[in-house]
This record gives C-alpha cells, sequence and structure tokens, in this order.
C-alpha cells in the first residue's frame, strides 16, 4: 500500500506506505527518547522474546495438506557491513570481534543496531536445501508486513467482504487455501521499527530509515537468515509489494554473490517521478499524468460514469493505453504552445476515457492527480472514490475540498487486518505477548525517511539530479544475473501505483532487449492489494506457483 500523502497535496515521506495507517501525515509532536515512571529509566533495548517455534497445517484448494513449522523470531543486524560482520546470530557481539560490547555503553552512544523481526513457514518433511524460499514484505516506506502475512500467501489469512467496509469485531481468521506453501517456504519480514521489529543506538533513525539503509538492512538480514537455517543453496525469491518494489530493487543489487532465481513485483513503482500523487509539484514532467490515465478509465468504467460504457475492460484500456502515450502525451508536451482548439479537443477526448467534466478538465489544465481524480469522479454524490483500490469509494470528509482527505479502502480493512496480525501473533504463533505490534513507523517522532539513492555505479548520494529512480538497479540485477526472471503484477483499479506505470518502467529498462524476454506481466481486476478479492487471489496464487516452478532450477 502507499501513503495518502499526495491526496491532500501533501508530498515527500510516506509516498508509497504498505498499510492504511495515515498517521504519517498527522503534525508530530516531540517526545523524549526515554521516559522515567517512579525513579525507574525504562531499558532502551528490552532483552528479545526467544524465538517461538509452533507445527501446523494449511490446506489447499487442490484438497492438499500442507504440516509446517513456524517459527517467529527476530535477527540483529548491524548499520555498516563491519559492524553487522562483529555480530553473531544470537545478536550479541563476538567474543574476538575487537569491538566495544554496545550492551556495555550508554544506549544512546551504542552502535545503531536493528532487530528485524520475522516469521518463517517451513514445509515439513521437505528437503531443505532444494525448496524454493521467498522473502515478503510490504512497503511504505515505514510499514509492517501485516498486509502480506494476513491477506496473501501465508498458512492463515483475514476475511473481508471486497469492496464493502465491513461491521466492527469479531473478525475471521480463516485456514488460507491460497497459501504459497505448496510450492516454497515463505518468509515474512517486518520492516526495521514496525511491527515487533526495533531499532536501537546512536542516530538509529538515520541509520535505518532511507532507501538505501533499509536496502541493506534486509539485505544482511537474508544473509543471516540463510546461515541460521542453512537455506544458503535453496532457490531464492524476492516478493515485495508497493514501497516493497523499490526495495527488491535496491536490495536485489545489493546482494552481491547471491543469485536470485526470481523477483515477484506486485504494485509497482520504481522512478518516483512517476507516481500519480503529486505529480503537479514536479511541473515539466507530465508522464505521470499518461501512466494514470488507464487507472482513471478503468475506474470510470468500473462506476459507469463513462458518457458511453464500453463492452469489456481489457480491449478499453488498450485503447486508452495507446491514447496516453500518444495523442496525449503529445499534447501534454506542448505546455503553453497546445492551441485553445486543441486543448479544447484534448478535454473533451479526456472526458470520453475518464468521465470527469469537460470544463474541469480544461480548469485543470489537462492534468489531474490521483487525489483530485478520487474526490471529483463521485462528486455529484458527495462520494470519495477509494486510492488503494478504487473500486471503494465512501462519504465525502469535506465536499468542498479539492483533492481527496482520505482513502476508504484503507479505512475499510485496516481494522481487520490490525485485529487479525494481533491476534494470530499472540493465540497461534505465541510470540509478543507483552510487546506492541506496529503497523507502521508512522507515529514515531523521529520518522523520515531518506529517499536519496546511489544507483550501480551512479554519483554518490546528494551528487545525482533527478528524482529517486531505482530502475537502474533492477537492470543491474538482470544483467548481472542473466537468467533470472521478473514477475511484475498490478491491479487495474490501483491508484496508489497505476499498473501502467508498472508497465511503462519495465519496457523502459536499460536492459538488452533479449532480456526484456525474462519479465511477465500479469493484471487482474483488483486494487492494490490484489488479494483482498478472492477470485483474483485464487488465480495470483497460481500465476506465482508456476512462476516458481518455471524457474526454480534457474532454466
Amino acid at each position: 500500500m502507499m501513503n495518502f500523502a499526495g491526496l491532500a497535496g501533501r508530498a515527500a515521506i510516506g509516498l508509497l506506505m504498505g498499510t492504511a495507517v495515515i498517521a504519517a501525515a498527522q503534525d508530530k509532536k516531540a517526545r523524549p527518547d526515554k521516559m522515567i515512571v517512579s525513579g525507574t529509566p525504562v531499558a532502551e533495548a528490552p532483552e528479545p522474546h526467544p524465538d517461538s517455534i509452533t507445527d501446523g497445517s494449511v490446506t489447499l484448494a487442490n484438497g492438499q495438506t500442507v504440516n509446517y513449522r513456524a517459527i517467529a523470531g527476530t535477527l540483529v543486524v548491524g548499520a555498516t557491513d563491519q559492524q553487522d560482520a562483529t555480530i553473531g546470530l544470537d545478536g550479541k557481539m563476538l567474543p574476538d570481534s575487537g569491538m566495544n560490547d554496545p550492551e556495555k555503553e550508554k544506549p544512546e552512544d551504542a552502535p545503531p543496531t536493528a532487530r528485524i523481526f520475522y516469521t518463517a513457514y517451513f514445509k515439513k518433511d521437505a528437503a531443505a536445501e532444494q525448496r524454493p524460499v521467498t522473502f515478503m514484505y510490504n512497503g511504505g516506506p515505514g510499514s509492517a508486513t501485516m498486509w502480506l502475512h494476513m491477506g496473501s500467501f501465508g498458512p492463515r489469512r483475514v476475511l473481508t467482504t471486497d469492496t464493502e467496509h465491513d461491521a466492527a469485531a469479531p473478525y475471521k481468521i480463516v485456514n488460507n487455501q491460497y497459501s504459497l506453501l505448496d510450492v516454497s517456504d515463505v518468509v515474512f519480514i517486518d520492516a526495521p521499527g514496525t511491527g515487533f521489529s526495533r531499532i536501537f543506538g546512536k542516530d538509529k533513525a538515520k541509520a535505518f530509515w532511507g532507501t538505501d539503509q533499509d536496502a541493506h538492512a534486509f539485505e544482511r538480514f537474508i544473509r543471516r537468515f540463510l546461515t541460521k537455517y542453512d537455506r544458503w543453496n535453496s532457490p531464492k525469491y524476492l516478493f515485495g509489494e508497493s514501497y516493497g518494489t523499490p526495495r527488491s530493487a535496491v536490495l536485489s543489487a545489493a546482494l552481491q554473490n547471491v543469485d536470485l532465481n526470481g523477483i515477484i513485483l506486485l504494485s509497482a513503482i520504481l522512478s518516483f517521478d512517476n507516481s500519480i500523487d503529486g505529480p503537479v509539484f514536479n511541473p515539466g514532467v507530465d508522464q505521470a499524468y499518461a501512466l494514470g490515465l488507464p487507472t482513471f478509465a478503468a475506474t470510470a468504467f468500473y462506476h459507469h460514469k463513462l458518457p458511453t460504457q464500453p463492452g469489456a475492460l481489457e480491449p478499453f484500456l488498450a485503447e486508452v493505453e495507446k491514447f496516453a502515450l500518444g495523442d496525449y502525451m503529445a499534447a501534454l508536451l506542448k505546455g503553453s504552445d497546445l492551441s485553445d482548439s486543441d486543448k479544447q479537443a484534448m478535454a473533451e477526448k479526456l472526458h470520453g476515457y475518464t468521465g470527469l467534466p469537460v470544463a474541469y478538465l480544461l480548469k485543470a489544465n489537462l492534468r489531474v492527480t490521483g487525489g483530485e481524480f478520487s474526490k471529483e469522479l463521485q462528486t455529484d454524490l458527495d462520494t470519495t472514490t477509494g486510492r488503494l483500490d478504487t473500486r471503494y469509494k465512501g462519504p465525502d470528509i469535506d465536499p468542498l475540498s479539492q483533492g481527496a482527505d482520505y482513502d476508504p479502502q484503507s479505512n475499510a480493512i485496516s481494522s481487520a487486518y490490525t485485529t487479525a496480525i494481533n491476534a494470530y501473533m499472540r493465540t497461534e504463533l505465541k510470540y509478543g505477548r507483552d510487546w506492541t505490534y506496529k503497523p507502521g513507523a508512522y507515529g514515531d517522532s523521529d520518522f523520515s525517511w531518506d529517499l536519496r539513492h546511489q544507483a550501480p555505479g551512479g554519483p554518490p548520494v546528494g551528487q545525482g539530479e533527478g528524482g529517486t529512480n531505482v530502475m537502474p538497479d533492477l537492470a543491474y540485477t538482470m544483467k548481472s544475473n542473466p537468467k533470472m526472471k521478473v514477475f511484475l503484477a498490478g491491479g487495474y483499479y490501483d491508484l496508489a501505483t497505476p499498473y501502467f506505470e508498472g508497465k511503462y518502467e519495465m519496457h523502459h529498462l536499460p536492459i538488452p532487449q533479449k532480456l526484456q524476454a525474462n519479465i511477465s506481466y500479469h493484471y487482474y481486476q483488483a486494487g492494490h492489494m490484489i488479494y483482498v478479492n478472492e477470485n483474483v487471489l485464487k488465480q495470483f496464487h497460481d500465476d506465482v506457483a508456476a512462476f516458481i516452478k518455471g524457474t526454480e532450477a534457474a532454466k
């Protein structure tokens, strides 16, 4: 998931949330790093819970029963390679490290470390070395991985009614017949500072909250995980959703000498200049408007807001895609040189594809952001259209606002997922009973995200020009490992990371033409979190399972 920052004209941090929590955009009040209660200081880095090991089973849609072992636990990583090499798998300093023991230092002076929480599911009675392992994570940046964990491929999932806001608890947590455990072991990872993961030490926020810092923390985690569970020789996959997709690109390039069999990108964005959330703050770079247009069209089709309703969605979208990169993009590139008559004709054409009034499109100078579209499409009904999934809708918060003030899809499912992860962790996985599970890091007083990035072979951080773009990282990985495959997935009704944006970026990767054959494209009639639609989840499982089966031998 992505943050709603762009909905109200807020740019910068929180661009791509993997959660529906919208506290990222709230004002943050300064808080002390430590609290004193009855004169007793609270420990900065309490001892982690011991790993919890439980056994379970899941019955799949084909009738197969998979018995598995679940391990909920943490691994400690350092903020640099040098520091990380001095930390043992138990999270303590190695005796011959030559480094000071951070436990003997003042917490504020200790080198920064991240205690990363994960839940790993291993199929029992399987040959571990030959068994694929898939590392899964949501995005944010700053989100826990409760969405993928409780909605996609784990052994349990929470039921929500597609496109509706369900009544409050109790919610149903059920056997997940679409779990990926039939073809791969799965590991759900909470990013540093989210879920049960915690960060400690001097300058801890700067050490782990940033494009490159985050990817290297995940890289070190994966190396430690492969060592702890003897999985170095297993087929390996990365699975990221939303901001998890740029994380996967940077992470794949950082995993030097660890060839991956495949990368699964769900609801992708690799170049932030392509975001439909805030292109108004990036004048002169117009392609975001063109890349968002097919999602506008799909949404208007779904809500029957088009002046002429097409017979089928996908042929209609193929027409819109061609128009978006053709006549529409050409008109945008002309800027003020576009004649009044051509501007009028373009507005009328856009009305036919989006349902937005011609007068509104002219006033917007043919350029409509995602948040503005969400507010305007159903404004005659005082209704706001969803962002993460535009099939959802809800009452306007402020009928007079320019853009959407909230995301109805986020509000519809967040309670169910938050409840599910908290109940499931403590009752079934027997972990974290006295800990707080943080859906995101957005409420932390020092939370901010360093979007600066150094691409492989690119200029040092702070010396490059342009917005954050990790397409070079994925291209580097694909060229370095030419047998690795990429699985791109998206929903037609995703206004957070429009599906056409992901397709555009894949076709513009700086790779040899023959490597384009290593990319497969999969689109579904769903939104950002395609798995909330059970029929789509079934198809998505089958598609991902086929991808893993076809690539686990790196053919």
